[in-house]
């Protein structure tokens, strides 16, 4: 007859087995946990969208005209551009109607025509950053971005015309002069003075950049 076993030693017996099974179930279960919880962090990381790099032509900021607050230029990434330095008492000082009407005709799709008041040529640009604003808003309705007067040839010229002449090889002859800046950030051509918002050439130009994939 074998021996009888105390009752406690038997009921030690019973709990151990359920408790290791606990345990082993315990242990199993925490890396899945972990990993459940580090599913969606990884997943926000790879689906969050980068950030465009901005152009090194465009990657300077001007204070705006109205008000001089700075402005970057790598807001218009992905835009196609029209640069034109403009001043209000020049002859050609009536395409300011002409850029604002090809403005207003392709800016959702694409196009944004900036202006640098000048007082290089002629001094026909003598006004204060309020009078030129006032003058550009009330005579012609312009309402494409306009930046505070500076210099655009010379030693002084601001940045954008200074790497422009670079990129073309041509500097402005005159006020209204224009330069195309592709979607991707580099010059395309420059047109002289002569050259009107509405000139064939130019519109196709336009038309053809803005055809072309960001």
């Amino acid at each position: 007859m074998s021996p009888r076993l105390p009752m406690s030693f038997c009921r030690l017996s019973l709990a151990l087995p359920l408790w290791l099974g606990a345990a082993t179930l315990s242990a199993q279960a925490a890396p899945a946990a972990q990993a459940a919880q580090a599913t969606p962090a990884a997943s926000a990381t790879a689906t969050a969208p980068a950030t465009p790099a901005c152009p090194a032509l465009l990657n300077k900021t001007f204070p705006r005209l109205q008000d001089e607050k700075p402005q970057s230029l790598c807001q218009y990434s992905g835009r196609v551009l029209l640069v034109v330095n403009t001043a209000s008492y020049c002859g050609f000082t009536k395409q300011y109607k002409g850029l604002e009407e090809l403005y207003s005709r392709y800016k959702d799709k694409g196009l944004v025509v900036l202006g640098f008041p000048s007082n290089d040529f002629g001094s026909q640009e003598p006004g204060t950053a309020k009078e030129i604003a006032e003058f550009c808003a009330n005579t012609y309705g312009v309402k494409f971005p306009m930046f505070a007067k500076s210099h655009v040839v010379g030693d002084e010229a601001n940045p954008l015309h200074a790497e422009l002449r670079k990129a073309t090889g041509t500097k402005p002859k005159w006020n209204f002069y224009k330069y195309l800046i592709g979607r991707d950030g580099q010059a395309v051509k420059a047109y002289s003075s002569m050259t009107a918002p509405d000139d064939r050439e130019l519109v196709d130009d336009i038309e053809k950049e803005l055809a072309a994939k960001k």
